[in-house]
């Protein structure tokens, strides 16, 4: 049995990012670990980096959040330890992500961020993603940082809407 908790810490990751075929994000990991009581925001943090220093899972920086996927190592560590998880933390890492997959999926599917561009005004970027592929990305020059702010806000729980209106429009008209 392992006698480190950082250690189930880390395998829990693995199994977690092994399950979903998508990325997870620190957010959404320290949801779970925290509302689960497993650990402490700073300990998951440094369970996190050592994966990443590792090998194990990579990083990827997405706007302002951080997107975690299990490596083929990591898959191959987790395949010779996954039995050290305990029954009850199985249960409930499938539990969370079953009740979660649509949210978590969407959370990590739609990106906006903006930026300041050279003509003193700024440009919002938003994409919606499915697994590793880009459905749609737009950049939008905007005259200040409050339409940005805004804009990006919005894209999330608009981007499908929009996906379908520039599809149907591309397509020449509406499809019955």
């Amino acid at each position: 049995m392992l006698q480190e908790p950082e250690t189930l810490y880390k395998l829990m990751i693995l199994y977690m990012l092994d399950k979903v075929n998508f990325p997870l994000t620190n957010n959404q990991l320290s949801e779970f670990f925290l509302d689960k009581e497993y650990t402490t925001y700073m300990t998951l943090q440094i369970v996190l980096n050592d994966l990443v220093e590792s090998g194990l899972i990579t990083a990827r920086k997405v706007g302002n959040s951080t997107h975690y996927e299990i490596s083929n190592d990591g898959r191959e560590a987790l395949s010779f330890f996954v039995s050290e998880i305990s029954s009850a933390a199985v249960t409930d890492m499938d539990e969370y992500l079953e009740a979660n997959k649509f949210s978590l999926r969407s959370e990590v599917g739609t990106t906006a961020d903006y930026f300041r561009s050279g003509s003193g005004g700024y440009t919002v970027h938003c994409a919606a993603r499915e697994g590793r592929s880009t459905l749609l990305a737009i950049d939008i020059s905007v005259p200040d940082e409050q339409i940005a702010a805004d804009m990006c806000a919005n894209w999330t729980a608009k981007s499908q809407e929009l996906y379908s209106h520039i599809m149907l429009t591309l397509m020449g008209g509406s499809r019955n």
